[in-house]
């Protein structure tokens, strides 16, 4: 049976925010939700969340995951202190077997695999995930024998001059028999230079019960990197997009500049996809066969079909492409857009919640609304469907093969018959037939002697 107690309490003062710290974001999600999301990966029994500052609006923020249990640590005494919050919602302790995996809301890039690692180096006994760096200023050392066995881990503050010199530290993440745990976490005390109640002490519980304390090690240096300001923040949101952009051009994708390209969510493709610079991707988007992305757009919850190209500075956001369709540039796909084959949205144009038919366009300078466009169907410059009353939203239908010429307003609701044109200029109130022409007659005037203003002096 497998816990996992999230430590979640920390103030965040060095952020200089009134957000709780573990809600601020890495890659578009919360640093909170990338730990919870990798530790559901292990599909453990239970995950409880320890939290502090800013208490109600962490748990306000994961109020639809019913899975999570959520305990208060007032105050905050240490990192022993928060996992004493969790005792009692911790399942199992009756096989040697049952785990609790400690992790931490502000260390929000440790992989799934990472965390498996350490739970499989637990075998019998308790794992820590410790690293080797160059500078282990301020980290806690971990403290071997002679024969290399882990002994204690001592915190920077507390340690001598010698374990000063040790690069083996500790990241903080433990996994530990349950039943041992909750032992060892009714021993400790604060007789330490921050007078708070140390995790970490439980690692001398252990040697003294004779209990092996394995080692494990993260995949990639910055899995256990923490966030303690602005600046730490921004520096793990770049790792952090390098890490996404080598994965994607390891998998076949070719990116213009992997430095810059920002994914916040899921993006995955296939073969033969170009990204050109400065594109964001958020939340889960899919890209087709050879499609290809231009410059500075935007893409979000979208699917984009095999060979579909989107043009520089256009921005998509719940909508879907089928094959070879050309969007933008300078476009914007509201939610609910559906384009078929060959279909063509050009610059400047904005289509909400419609579907276009196959080899369907609208080129320039339009915005269609609540439609269902036809085979075919050209829709010109300056184009608008009047969809909306002010307090409710109507339809717009236009047939296949239709002709809308530029700077018509199609008034719903309205049906445009198959094959018919509109002449440009024209204001459709009603029903057309299929076929023939539509046009609002207008009699052209001119008066020779009309003078143009002049500004007044």
């Amino acid at each position: 049976m497998l816990n996992v107690v999230i430590l979640a309490a920390g103030k965040g003062t060095r952020m200089q925010s009134d957000l709780p710290k573990v809600l601020h974001r890495i890659a578009g999600k919360s640093m909170l939700a990338h730990v919870i999301d990798s530790a559901r990966q292990l599909q453990p029994d239970s995950i409880v969340v320890v939290a502090g500052h800013g208490a109600d609006a962490v748990q306000q923020s994961f109020a639809a995951d019913t899975q999570l249990q959520f305990v208060l640590q007032q105050p905050q005494l240490g990192t022993g202190h928060a996992v004493q919050q969790a005792v009692p919602q911790l399942l199992g302790g009756e096989n040697p077997t049952d785990t609790t995996l400690i992790l931490y809301g502000d260390v929000p890039l440790v992989q799934s695999q990472t965390m498996q690692n350490l739970i499989d180096a637990r075998a019998q006994g308790m794992s820590v995930l410790t690293e080797f760096l160059p500078d282990p200023t301020g980290y806690g050392r971990i403290v071997r024998n002679a024969e290399g066995a882990i002994q204690r881990i001592v915190e920077h503050k507390d340690a001598s001059a010698d374990e000063h010199q040790i690069n083996e530290v500790n990241t903080g993440i433990i996994a530990a028999p349950t039943a041992q745990l909750k032992d060892w976490l009714a021993r400790l005390d604060n007789d330490n230079a921050q007078q708070e109640f140390y995790l970490t002490d439980i690692i001398g519980f252990a040697v003294q019960d004779q209990v092996t304390v394995s080692a494990a090690h993260p995949q990639f240096g910055w899995e256990t990197l923490g966030v303690n300001s602005r600046l730490q923040q921004a520096q793990l949101e770049r790792l952090w997009q390098g890490e996404q952009a080598r994965r994607l051009m390891e998998a076949g994708v070719t990116l213009a500049d992997p430095a810059r390209i920002d994914v916040r969510g899921t993006l995955t493709c296939g073969r033969d996809v170009f990204i050109d610079v400065g594109c964001v991707f958020e939340g889960e988007v899919v890209l087709g066969d050879g499609v290809q992305i231009g410059p500075n757009c935007v893409i979000k919850n979208a699917r984009l079909g095999t060979n579909t190209t989107v043009h520089a500075f256009s921005h998509i956001d719940q909508s879907q492409a089928d094959e070879s369709v050309s969007i933008g540039p300078f476009a914007r796909l509201r939610p609910g857009t559906v384009l078929g084959d060959q279909s063509h949205i050009g610059n400047f144009v904005e289509v909400k919640n419609s579907y276009f038919a196959a080899q369907a366009k609208a080129s320039h300078l339009s915005y269609i609304g609540d439609a269902v466009v036809g085979l075919r169907v050209n829709i010109g410059a300056g184009v608008i469907t009047c969809n909306y009353d002010g307090a409710n939203k109507f339809k717009t239908v236009i047939g296949d093969d239709a002709f809308i010429g530029s700077d018509s307003q199609l008034v719903a609701p309205v049906t445009i018959g198959k094959n018919t044109t509109i002449a440009a200029g024209t204001t459709v109130t009603r029903d057309t037939d299929d076929n023939g022409l539509v046009l609002s007659p207008k009699k052209q005037e001119q008066k020779a002697d009309w003078q143009r203003p002049q500004k007044t002096k």
